[in-house]
């Protein structure tokens, strides 16, 4: 392998771990912020346990994502140093914003609210959770606005004497097309995410033999919640995605093309491909299963729309960027991704998304009325759906960064001219080993604390004090209590 393939692997093999964790953390966020707010209303003791249960879980998983997300930062520099040069004026307000903002509200806010469960009022203490939400949403919309200026580069110039590109319009980057579409569909799947993994863990308890009979209502009611919650993220990722393949339509048809399999420009009535299969050198299609005009519809929203193929846009985009090799980020080649793993990386995304928010319809039909299931396939379908949505969403990423390529910055930078050129194949190599292994250890870390507290399940109800109402000389002399 040389220094791109090394660079290329190490950047997915991150990125990929990291985002196991980032959809959990937003998702979760949110739903331990409803149980809390929940517990305030009803008085139900119910719900402070679970929030406190989930709380725990949450920490575990905040602070390895964490860890994992700073790590990401450092490659960039080490074996993307041509591409940090370039994008370094348009993604710095961006990515300064996300740090002194974004990530600066969810840390503190998080701090108080492990640290305050008996100095702040029960409203504020709970604000605290939801504030912690709010900095994940806005710290995912300013990572993302930066990825959607790499699918869809607007709002900057190109300085042909720094080589760099610069931002001349900072709300276009904001509001990229892209990003309009992009957020709402990475946010309602860390909603599927979250709330699969809450469903998964409380059905898992409610079934286990050594769990309290005491304790399964408790288990069940966060079977309940979780299972609406993912059904109905489930149908606003289903909408959002389809919003945004009219816009990757648009913006970037060969990804599109790439993603179904779709080698010749269809002028009107384009098939959606089941499945098909192609020739080696993925320049013709062999066999193919195809919903006639399907993909018209879900590409322009319209079953006689125009859906340009792979073959017609290589050659468009040879002419297009390959007739000036001499400019300084212009790299003349294939303009394909490879097709596979765009092909199947889409379906996958799909496939566990939507399997994901049928199974939780399926386990609230046999809730219904009251009902207790008992089965052992309840058990199993229960614990297939956090991984389901976690997988979905990483082929999601997959796909986004596969489907883009050669291009790093699309129509303006390839891969090849992203790397590092002072790196060597045995220091890139060296770092890919270091770094796979590290990971390595820190999912072993990270799956035996999972398991750990949550085969320890949610402690007894102990209600904790309530600041407002105890005398300001009480609550200066009672200790600092820490949650967990």
């Amino acid at each position: 392998m040389d220094v791109v393939e090394i660079a290329r692997w190490q950047f997915g093999i991150i990125t990929v771990y990291h985002f196991l964790f980032v959809p959990i953390t937003i998702g979760l966020s949110a739903i331990i912020a409803i149980f809390e707010t929940m517990w305030i209303r009803t008085g139900n003791p119910v719900y402070l346990r679970l929030t406190k249960f989930f709380g725990k879980l949450f920490l575990i998983n905040f602070a390895i994502g964490l860890v994992t997300g700073i790590v990401q930062e450092f490659q960039f520099g080490m074996n993307w140093s041509d591409y940090s040069r370039f994008v370094g004026d348009v993604f710095g307000s961006f990515l300064a914003i996300e740090g002194l903002l974004a990530f600066f509200l969810e840390s503190t806010f998080l701090g108080l609210w492990i640290f305050g469960w008996d100095k702040l009022p029960r409203w504020l203490h709970a604000g605290c959770m939801w504030l912690v939400h709010i900095g994940t949403l806005l710290s995912s919309y300013f990572i993302l606005a930066a990825n959607s200026w790499m699918q869809h580069p607007v709002g900057h110039s190109y300085n042909p004497e720094t080589g760099r590109a610069e931002l001349t319009d900072f709300w276009a980057v904001m509001f990229n097309k892209v990003q309009v579409v992009a957020f709402p569909h990475v946010v309602t799947a860390c909603y599927l995410t979250g709330g699969a993994f809450v469903l998964g863990v409380s059905a898992w308890l409610h079934l286990r033999k050594r769990t309290k009979d005491e304790d399964r209502p408790m288990y069940l009611t966060g079977v309940r919640i979780s299972a609406w919650i993912v059904l109905v993220a489930g149908l606003g990722t289903a909408i959002t995605g389809d919003l945004q393949g009219k816009v990757m339509t648009e913006v970037q048809p060969m990804k599109m093309a790439a993603a179904e399999g779709l080698y010749e420009t269809s002028e009107s009535c384009a098939p959606f491909s089941v499945f098909t299969v192609g020739t080696p050198d993925g320049r013709h299609e062999k066999f193919a299963v195809t919903v006639p005009c399907l993909l018209s519809f879900l590409g322009t929203g319209t079953f006689d729309g125009k859906v340009e193929g792979i073959n017609p846009l290589r050659e468009k985009y040879a002419e297009e960027y390959g007739t000036d090799p001499g400019a300084a980020y212009y790299h003349p080649t294939d303009y394909v991704p490879v097709i596979p793993v765009t092909y199947w990386s889409f379906r996958f995304m799909i496939g566990l998304g939507m399997g994901a928010a049928a199974g939780a319809a399926l386990l609230l039909w046999g809730l219904r009325g009251g009902r207790r299931p008992q089965a052992r396939w309840w058990s199993w379908l229960a614990l297939s759906l956090p991984f389901a949505a976690v997988f979905a969403n990483s082929f999601g990423w997959i796909f986004t960064e596969m489907g883009r390529q050669p291009w790093v910055v699309y129509g303006l930078m390839t891969v090849d001219n992203a790397v590092s050129p002072g790196v060597s194949v045995g220091e890139a190599l060296t770092s890919l080993l270091v770094l796979t292994g590290l990971y390595a250890v820190l999912a072993v870390i990270e799956f035996g604390l999972l398991v750990k507290y949550v085969k320890a399940g949610a402690e007894p109800f102990v209600e904790p004090p309530d600041p407002s109402l105890s005398s300001s000389d009480d609550a200066d002399d009672a200790p600092l209590t820490f949650a967990y």
